[in-house]
């Protein structure tokens, strides 16, 4: 059994849902070396979150924009975490919804998503800068 941790640095996104797989895994070229096994991300901040969701078109993850959006909306008036503006709090609260860390597992060398499945990045802060991923990999090597 085998384990190695790195940070990977994302770069700033504007707000919104974002498939990284592709970020993800250009900083994470020693997966390729494990048989089977787990990546687990963990991103290090509290207004932004990672899910797994739909790959392939992209109008998903504007509609998931658009359901957050309504589902938590901003200036609403029994906020009082405001000072660092309007989108700060919606976005504290739509990590917690969504979460902070994703578990996927490793088979020959790659992640073993579902055909239609992509790791999303949800930036929830208008301008949320660089976000650091915790990246953990375990499992046994070839």
């Amino acid at each position: 059994m085998s384990w190695q941790q790195k940070v990977i640095v994302l770069k700033p996104r504007s707000r919104g849902f974002h498939l990284i797989d592709d970020e993800i895994l250009s900083q994470l070229p020693e997966l390729t070396t494990y048989t089977v096994g787990l990546l687990h991300l963990f991103i290090q901040h509290t207004s932004a979150s990672l899910t797994i969701n739909e790959n392939a078109d992209p109008t998903v993850r504007m509609d998931m924009e658009s359901h957050f959006n309504k589902f938590v909306p901003e200036c609403q008036p029994y906020y009082r975490h405001d000072y660092e503006g309007d989108d700060d709090m919606p976005a504290h609260i739509k990590t917690s919804t969504l979460g902070c860390e994703l578990t996927i597992p490793i088979s020959n060398g790659y992640l073993a998503l579902g055909t239609w499945q992509g790791i999303y990045l949800g930036e929830h802060r208008n301008s949320g800068g660089a976000r650091r991923i915790i990246a953990t990999i375990q499992g046994d090597r070839l």
